[in-house]
């Protein structure tokens, strides 16, 4: 198939640093290539792909020094996708809060949606409303929920490359990891009360940017010592080390977070999650198996005693059956597929693909 991704342009494909979306995207676009599809990459300038790369934009945005207008940066790339839709089988878009839709409303029929965040924004039925014809893949069940009529035509969990997370041997496990952005939603606070109360170090490898700095300076800073060690950013290779070393990963969110891409990450080195009951946490989390889904402090300094009995072998071969890219690849051509060469399935139907067990039990 001739297909074109759409990626964010906030960073680069794959992202320097933290990223998740653009990453997404790159396994995505990347396994597509290797499978004989003739794919096209819209992203920024200083992407790396073995796909036919456009850039929309020199640099990626976040990286970009200058003024910037993050609005018409997107347009300017999706009025070329428009510009260019016949050369395209399908048109797979990985952007936020509609943007496209306008754009390529004459094209919805050969586009398909990943919507990579949250949907309960009060604004966004009402937008999707105005363009009910365009197809949604969803990321989980849970993300669903604000926009349960919506033209659902798949739901694929992320996946990652399993040569990239290499089976690792166990670490000391001597602390606790959070790993994610310094964020109110992500309730780094609620990860030094746990680690705290269960008389374990906590190590926080977090991206602080926009607001998240006053937070931090507010709120995580002044809680931080011997026990609580904050290491900032990560790469990919220092994730690896920080990761599998841990005994455990802190993710004790407060807002829907429709997948948590860094719970199948810690998942990949067989280090067991401790989530709250948040978004799709009760989906990726298999409780008592990987990890432990709470709903209290208390709960979850209960569970961080219970995570060293499970078995990190058991972990990781749970990662590789239900999150790898190659799966991830697979149920995103099968949704390819039948958008391509039949009808689109009526408004709000699950569709059949992607961790076919877990969507029948969410049903």
């Amino acid at each position: 198939m001739r297909i074109a991704q759409v990626a964010p342009l906030y960073e680069a494909v794959p992202p320097r640093l933290y990223g998740g979306t653009e990453r997404i995207v790159s396994y995505l676009t990347e396994g597509l290539v290797r499978r004989g599809h003739e794919v096209t990459l819209f992203a920024s300038g200083e992407s790396q792909t073995a796909a036919r790369l456009v850039a929309a934009r020199p640099r990626a945005l976040r990286l970009d020094p200058g003024l910037q207008s993050v609005i018409a940066a997107h347009l300017t790339m999706l009025h070329e996708i428009r510009e260019r839709a016949d050369e395209f089988d399908l048109i797979h878009v990985h952007l936020s809060h509609f943007i496209h839709f306008p754009i390529l409303a004459d094209v919805a029929e050969k586009t398909v949606t990943t919507p990579h965040g949250r949907l309960d924004y009060a604004d966004l039925p009402g937008a999707y409303a105005c363009w009910p014809f365009f197809p949604m893949i969803s990321i989980s069940m849970r993300q669903r929920q604000p926009l349960r009529n919506a033209r659902w035509v798949g739901n694929v969990y992320h996946g990652l490359p399993m040569e990239l997370y290499p089976r690792r041997p166990r670490g000391d496990g001597g602390y606790l990891a959070f790993l994610g952005r310094m964020s109110r939603d992500k309730r780094p606070d609620r990860a030094i009360e746990i680690a705290r109360r269960s008389g374990m170090k906590l190590k926080i490898a977090a991206k602080i940017e926009g607001d998240d700095d006053r937070y931090f300076n507010e709120t995580i800073k002044p809680l931080l010592g011997p026990d609580v060690e904050f290491i900032g950013e990560v790469d990919e290779k220092t994730k690896a080390g920080f990761l599998s070393n841990a005994a455990a990963l802190l993710f004790p969110i407060d807002w829907p977070e429709p997948f948590g891409l860094v719970v199948i990450e810690a998942m990949a080195f067989g280090v067991p999650v401790v989530a709250w009951r948040q978004g799709a946490m009760p989906e990726i989390v298999d409780e008592g198996e990987t990890g432990f889904v709470v709903d209290s402090i208390e709960a979850a300094v209960e569970a961080v005693t219970r995570c060293d009995g499970l078995d990190r072998d058991h972990i990781r071969q749970v990662f590789e059956r239900r999150f790898s890219a190659e799966r991830m690849i697979s149920d995103y051509e099968a949704v390819y597929r039948t958008l391509a060469g039949t009808d689109r399935n009526p408004a709000g139907e699950a569709g059949s693909f992607a961790g076919s067990e877990r969507l029948r039990e969410m049903r």
